[in-house]
């Protein structure tokens, strides 16, 4: 047994979702949002290596030494599965393990909106979910896909850096490719997609304009294309994925987006006010043909009052979400205020 595997060990059992371990400090869980150092002495530079190394195949270990940076997912069986991340800072090396549920858990046992759950019968165009790092876009991307792999018969093929979540074949045929060990980049199996059959393609991350390029490509060309970017709400994703391309190319990227775009569904996770654990609050846009006018003529600022408009389809605001799981008793006024959007909607409920 690793040295390490009894850091995950203990992460499982405390209920925590990262293990942050850097020379120079002592090891750290994060436990529902917050980083708790263990009760252990500062890890040296030589003692971080000597665990981190263990886990790593020598093709790893030269990849880090010559790039200072590493990403892939190691297995602790019974345990779980760990997404890893290898650093260099200014006191040695480090990693952050983000632990992977091996149970996909569905769209209703998450708590997010069910009505996310219409992008999965789409037959083409673009979803993109969204939100900042930790706020569970890959947890909820996984009950995404397996709902359609419970429901349809397709091809899904999905890309990630690294493979996060497993889909065993149901009713699909799940294609997994993992950038690294099965193709190159995410553009490189975005390319390749288009020769192998796919009905629905996951990209882990849309972090370049080539990347966000091939997926809109793709989403035109007959697929249903799932993304993720670190953005907050559905107005700063459109405005993201837009901004990323030149100038000059930014009009016509306007007019493939109106067409291609089925929606979006920002997330972020808040603390629970009894303290057991975290929930989801989301903000969800469907496209129409109002929506597509909207991206063509650049008038994003009229996104929110869209989304106002059509909450009897499903959509609804970020704040609308944090304001419903405040008024269950789900979250703290303190929360909300501070994960909201407009505070000045919860500056009274903190006050009081």
């Amino acid at each position: 047994m690793a040295v390490i595997d009894k850091f995950f060990k203990a992460l499982k059992d405390k209920g925590g979702s990262d293990l942050h371990l850097q020379a120079g400090q002592p090891p750290k869980f994060r436990i529902h949002g917050r980083l708790e150092p263990l009760n252990m002495p500062p890890l040296s530079n030589a003692e971080a290596t000597k665990i981190l190394y263990e886990i790593a195949t020598p093709a790893q270990r030269k990849h880090f030494q010559h790039n200072w940076d590493l990403d892939f997912s190691y297995e602790l069986e019974g345990i779980a599965r760990f997404r890893c991340n290898y650093l260099m800072h200014q006191n040695g090396i480090g990693a952050v393990f983000r632990i992977i549920p091996t149970k996909i858990m569905t769209i209703e046992e998450l708590g997010v909106p069910n009505a996310i759950s219409r992008f999965c019968t789409m037959r083409t165009g673009l979803c993109l979910v969204t939100g900042p790092t930790g706020s569970g876009k890959s947890t909820t991307l996984a009950a995404m896909i397996d709902l359609i792999n419970r429901t349809q018969t397709k091809h899904v093929i999905t890309i990630e850096d690294p493979i996060e979540f497993t889909h065993p074949n149901k009713k699909c045929v799940v294609t997994q490719r993992e950038i690294g060990n099965d193709t190159e980049s995410f553009a490189s199996a975005l390319r390749a997609a288009a020769r192998e059959d796919p009905d629905v393609v996951l990209v882990g991350e849309m972090r370049d304009l080539e990347t966000i390029a091939l997926a809109i490509t793709s989403a035109e060309t007959g697929n249903l294309v799932f993304g993720t970017l670190h953005t907050n709400s559905a107005a700063k994703t459109i405005d993201r994925v837009i901004d990323v391309f030149p100038e000059e190319q930014q009009a016509q990227v306007r007019t493939m987006l109106s067409v291609s775009l089925l929606g979006v569904v920002a997330q972020l996770l808040l603390r629970r006010s009894d303290g057991n654990g975290r929930t989801a609050v989301n903000e969800v846009l469907f496209s129409s043909p109002a929506l597509g006018a909207i991206i063509r003529e650049g008038a994003i600022h009229k996104v929110i009052s869209y989304i106002e408009s059509g909450r009897g389809e499903g959509m609804q605001l970020m704040d609308d979400s944090i304001l419903a799981r405040l008024k269950e008793g789900i979250i703290s006024p303190n929360e909300a205020y501070m994960k909201a959007a407009d505070k000045s909607r919860f500056e009274h409920l903190v006050r009081e």
